[in-house]
């Protein structure tokens, strides 16, 4: 399989799995068993399905042999790489990747590279058909985070250290490829690193010159590029490099045949010698100068230089093959759409231009854990990618539609995209630095400033939107105040703006909006007034959704409706997934079973989600923060003892239901936090967690309250789908940290815990 050339238009579209296997202290974190792609080969026809042209992908050292060359074990690397040939997948096969290898060597092991070279012949000798190789990942980089900051195995702080283990991993790179070429002498190295750019404030304008000339040490090495005469060489040997090892590059080079180019929203930098603008664990320094070291986009006012000015550095720089080698945001859908939509746009026009950029690469096809933390602590934080492994099926996400438009020539249409990304926008600036940074003009940045907000409020009048009914309710506000947040163009309706038991009102009120979907997040909600007031309580909950879901289906909008836990007649001993069978004990229940069945009949589209028991940081009423108030009061607080909910963090709730929208998922999803619990319980929890006694809290019973309407007294929710939202205990977490109302003024009266109404819409 050829490579597509620089004389077309458009770039290959390649994919990768983040396969990260790094090690800290005595642990290795591996991405893949925890992605699960280690024991799932039907990802393989996954990734075929995306149009795909080839796929970095890891057969590394420390999984395959990690007691030596002669016990490795080939029998994972046999299968998948013999799947991906039947597919017509062009692996990019990489041997460390951000790893330090076995157990008894490191990056600073002079033996590693001949070590590495001989599980490369290995491998060539076994697979004589592949073509491209990437023997080490992104080398400067691991050497930063080993040797100089100390995150990864070995843990060393200097640039010594740095040094050493950038020098054994691009010398690992050489021979390795020498010992690929002695086995197959057409082999091509594709070989990646972060694509880095670096400002300054005026005082720290020479440590931004000399962190910009380090980004390229990787491709200078092995280009053969260093001698006397590079900016760095006195650098390399007054730390610890002898002058025969840095011109060892120089007889044995080993220039990349495409250069692989990683590039994040991260990968900018600023460095700012006013600490006190900043937080603490920003604060760094070199020995001379202390410096707060942050992302560019979040201070400068010019925001990124961007993919496109960085590549052409690059080009202009070594006029060598380039590709994209890892596109990737953890962050919200839509803005991994639009990030991945301008790194493609940039390569488009380069190519348009002369450039021989030959591919994009989607990158964390599977996702990523932990990589806020570097990877250094496992906390379980998932980022989801082009799949969402978090299920029991691995799930496309919008980004897959995304990529088979690309793949297939077709520029991909989600109303979404219309919208500028995060870092496009003024909330992007967080820190409050209105100093222009060194060699910036400032009558330039205020006039790109000025023509970077027309445009971006250009587009925003263009964009589709999204409506939102419930005005009034938590949820409905909750959902327009993460839209804003999210920039998500939308408009919050009520009741006085469509009637949507009014068939007439709702198709005329849609038809005038340049909608794309819809969020009904109203309804009735008074549980036990519901058992006297069954024909209001039906005509809101369930003739509303019903032609709403009719409109949705005629017009061509997508639909998200609310259901409940109470649709469940608590009789089952563990949580309720989606597929068990509903039997409401209430008339609010049976309202909300009978609203699933006429909406999905109606929309087959549509998106259905139960969920339950809401606490957020933003309304004065929720049960935690009431629990709180009361309990900071001095006073007792009374909850059920005998009900076992599943608690849900109502920002968790709201993101997760716009990324499923976006997906443009369907069905009924069920979405809680992580747990179950009773009422009492979650107010003793919530107590301690803020630091109050939970000795205060009483517990009762069903029969005590005497309620109008039965309860369930189990209706816990887990899913079969996927367990998009994290453990309660993060989310309560998050709840005291984020709340903006006051529980400790102790403003709540004693009282028990009476949930006439449904926690959820309003």
């Amino acid at each position: 399989m050829a490579f597509f050339t620089h004389e077309q238009s458009a770039p290959e579209l390649w994919g990768g799995v983040e396969c990260t296997v790094n090690r800290v202290n005595d642990d290795y974190f591996d991405q893949m068993e925890r992605n699960g792609h280690a024991w799932r080969l039907e990802d393989l026809d996954l990734f075929a399905s995306l149009g795909i042209k080839a796929l970095r992908y890891p057969v590394l050292w420390e999984r395959t042999a990690p007691d030596g060359i002669d016990n490795a074990d080939w029998r994972w690397a046999d299968e998948r790489l013999n799947r991906l040939r039947e597919l017509g997948i062009e692996p990019i096969v990489g041997f460390v990747h951000h790893g330090s290898g076995p157990r008894d060597t490191n990056l600073l092991d002079p033996a590693f590279p001949g070590r590495l070279a001989a599980y490369a012949r290995a491998f060539a000798e076994r697979y004589p058909w592949v073509k491209y190789y990437t023997p080490v990942n992104e080398p400067l980089t691991t050497a930063r985070f080993s040797g100089l900051y100390g995150h990864w195995y070995p843990h060393h702080h200097s640039y010594e250290s740095m040094l050493q283990a950038l020098f054994v991993q691009c010398r690992a790179v050489v021979e390795s490829m020498q010992a690929i070429r002695a086995i197959n002498p057409d082999a091509l190295l594709v070989q990646t690193e972060d694509l880095a750019k670096i400002f300054s404030t005026p005082p720290l304008a020479y440590e931004a010159d000399f962190q910009n000339e380090r980004r390229w040490l990787s491709f200078d090495l092995l280009t053969g590029r260093i001698d006397s005469q590079h900016t760095l060489w006195d650098f390399l040997l007054e730390n610890g490099q002898p002058e025969a090892d840095i011109l060892w590059f120089r007889e044995n080079a080993c220039q990349p045949d495409i250069m692989g180019l990683n590039y994040y929203l991260s990968s900018e930098r600023f460095l700012d010698h006013r600490l006190e603008f900043y937080p603490t664990h920003t604060h760094g320094g070199n020995g001379r100068d202390r410096y707060a070291d942050v992302e560019s986009v979040r201070v400068r006012t010019l925001g990124l230089n961007g993919p496109k000015a960085l590549l052409r550095e690059c080009w202009d720089r070594y006029h060598l093959p380039m590709a994209v080698t890892e596109v990737h945001n953890g962050c919200t859908r839509e803005e991994q759409l639009r990030w991945f939509m301008a790194v493609w746009d940039a390569a488009v026009a380069l190519r348009q231009e002369g450039v021989d950029l030959r591919a994009v690469t989607a990158w964390s096809l599977l996702g990523a854990y932990d990589w806020h933390t570097l990877v250094t602590r496992m906390e379980g934080h998932y980022e989801p990618g082009v799949f969402d492994v978090s299920g029991a099926q691995v799930r496309p996400t919008a980004l897959a539609s995304m990529l088979r438009e690309l793949s297939e020539g077709r520029r991909p249409d989600h109303p979404l995209m219309d919208s500028p990304g995060w870092w496009e926008r003024p909330q992007r600036l967080i820190y409050g630095v209105c100093e222009p940074d060194s060699g910036v003009d400032q009558r330039i940045e205020a006039r790109m400033e000025a023509s970077m907000e027309s445009n971006r409020l250009a587009r925003l009048k263009a964009s589709r939107t999204l409506v939102i009914l419930g005005a009034r309710g938590t949820l409905g506000r909750a959902f327009a105040r993460l839209c804003c947040l999210r920039g998500i163009p939308h408009r919050l309706l009520g009741r006085e703006d469509m009637d949507i038991a009014d068939e007439a009102s709702v198709k005329a009120k849609l038809s005038s909006l340049n909608a794309w979907a819809v969020v009904n997040a109203a309804g009735y909600v008074r549980v036990d007034d519901a058992e006297t007031d069954r024909e209001h309580c039906f005509r809101e909950n369930t003739l509303g959704p019903s032609i709403l879901a009719q409109a949705c289906q005629e017009l061509g909008l997508q639909l998200l409706t609310f259901s409940s836990d109470l649709v469940f007649d608590g009789s089952s001993e563990a949580p309720y997934r989606e597929n068990d069978a509903v039997m409401p004990l209430n008339v609010y229940g049976q309202s909300k079973a009978e609203a699933e069945r006429l909406v999905l009949a109606h929309c087959p589209s549509a998106l259905v989600i139960r969920t339950s028991s809401f606490f957020g940081p933003w309304d004065e009423y929720n049960f935690v923060t009431q629990a709180l108030r009361t309990l900071a009061a001095g006073k007792t607080f009374t909850a059920l003892e005998d009900t076992t909910v599943s608690p849900t963090y109502v920002p968790d709730l709201v993101n997760a239901c716009l990324d499923l929208l976006i997906d443009r998922d369907s069905g009924i999803w069920h979405l809680s936090n992580q747990g179950q619990i009773s009422w009492a319980e979650l107010a003793r929890c919530s107590a301690e967690a803020a630091g109050l006694s939970g000795h205060g809290v009483v517990g009762c019973t069903l029969a005590d309250l005497n309620l109008p309407a039965p309860r369930p007294r189990f209706s816990a929710l887990s899913s079969e789908r996927g367990i998009l939202l994290p453990s309660l205990e993060r989310s309560l977490g998050r709840y005291l940290a984020e709340c903006e109302v006051d529980w400790r003024a102790g403003m709540a009266m004693s009282g028990v815990n009476l949930p006439g109404r449904a926690a959820q819409t309003s």
